[in-house]
């Protein structure tokens, strides 16, 4: 896992033994273990790392108007029982909110009003939620409606 992975060597002497990972990524979920020895003893824990994912579809960036598919997912192992989404642009109470069964938001025409913080929040059978937030970002023409491009013949004009 090196490079993306380190001890925090300067917390040892105040018996933080923490682990540090930067980036996570899906395939550091699991089970981690922690041993230390301190003279005779042998102190050590256990933690087990869920890993949650926000994917979109089509990939960054995207585009006014186009598909967009945002996908939720997570390491934990019980049975989802719903996943619900929250848009926030601005602090205060949320500007919209969509649950669902499915880990997937669909936006069939997406908008610059679309763009800003969106948290999927995934509830499992056995009442845990685990949530994750992901910053959206549009890229979309703030011009005229009905705008004049002049392009010089025989030219490519986009």
């Amino acid at each position: 896992m090196k490079p993306r992975v380190s001890l925090q060597d300067s917390a040892l002497c105040n018996g933080n033994f923490s682990l540090q990972i930067v980036p996570v990524r899906s395939e550091d979920a699991g089970l981690y273990e922690a041993q230390v020895k301190y003279r005779t003893e042998v102190h050590s824990c256990h933690l087990e790392l869920g890993v949650i994912t926000v994917t979109l579809s089509p990939p960054s960036p995207v585009i006014e108007n186009e598909l967009l598919l945002m996908s939720c997912n997570s390491s934990h192992q019980a049975s989802l029982v719903e996943t619900c989404w929250f848009h926030n642009k601005h602090p205060g109470p949320p500007s919209r909110t969509f649950c669902s069964l499915s880990r997937t938001l669909s936006i069939l025409h997406p908008a610059m009003s679309d763009e800003g913080s969106w948290r999927c929040q995934l509830r499992y059978s056995d009442n845990e939620i685990i949530s994750a937030t992901f910053n959206l970002q549009i890229l979309g023409f703030d011009g005229p409606t009905n705008p004049v491009v002049y392009a010089a013949a025989g030219s490519a004009a986009d």
